[in-house]
């Protein structure tokens, strides 16, 4: 089933626009088989199956199958470890949200669309040393990402910038992942647009409090209960 949910996930991302040729993964964790499953590496997403999704063990990084797992997968253990309450990670270069990554900047919270997710501005990394990237660069990819949530809610904030590189996201589920993963490509758009527009003031603080927590917490009554 876990497997199934990967597969659809990785197609989805192609299906919203939000992955061009192979630059993007999704991942999903069984914590309970400590199994983690994700794309195979630089395989086409027109002949991709189900079955060609590889199983990598959270604990040894090992995988089995024909293929080779996604370039990232270390950055996706990383987070997984570090992150015990997510079952699902994407990583995309969507246009809007990499140009925020490319350009260093994290996205403010303008408005209720992004303060329906985000409880804060989307943040950015810092850029990676030159030993870090010559060193294990997908290791400490996540261990960048890791770095920044010591001191923030890595579910209220459910997806970073990596400077000069691109955006990742992530949910109790892999499809809430990509669910992220596309409302991060909208907040970052529109966030430009505003911006342009002559706008760079944050979002009055009691209504971002309304949006996110009338949709997140004890309190949420948006949707059907």
């Amino acid at each position: 089933m876990i497997k199934a949910d990967v597969f659809k996930a990785n197609l989805d991302l192609v299906n919203e626009g939000l992955v061009k040729l192979t630059w993007g993964n999704a991942s999903a964790l069984d914590r309970r088989n400590g199994i983690l499953y994700i794309k195979p590496s630089g395989v086409d997403y027109s002949v991709m199956t189900v079955n060609d999704m590889v199983e990598v063990d959270l604990e040894t990084g090992k995988s089995s199958g024909q293929f080779n797992p996604s370039s990232d997968t270390a950055i996706h253990l990383h987070l997984y470890r570090e992150f015990p309450e997510i079952g699902g990670i994407v990583h995309t270069h969507s246009s809007w949200a990499t140009s925020w990554a490319q350009a260093c900047r994290e996205i403010p919270c303008l408005g209720t669309t992004h303060a329906d997710l985000f409880y804060a501005s989307v943040p950015v990394t810092r850029v990676l040393t030159k030993e870090e990237i010559e060193g294990d660069y997908e290791e400490n990819t996540g261990k960048l990402i890791a770095e920044y949530f010591q001191g923030a809610n890595y579910l209220k904030q459910p997806g970073i910038l990596v400077a000069e590189h691109g955006p990742f996201c992530w949910g109790k589920t892999v499809q809430e992942a990509v669910m992220h993963a596309i409302a991060l490509e909208e907040i970052a758009k529109i966030a430009f647009h505003t911006i342009m527009l002559g706008k760079e003031r944050p979002i009055q603080q009691v209504l971002l409090d309304k949006h996110y927590k009338r949709k997140h917490g004890s309190g949420a009554y948006y949707g059907q209960q």
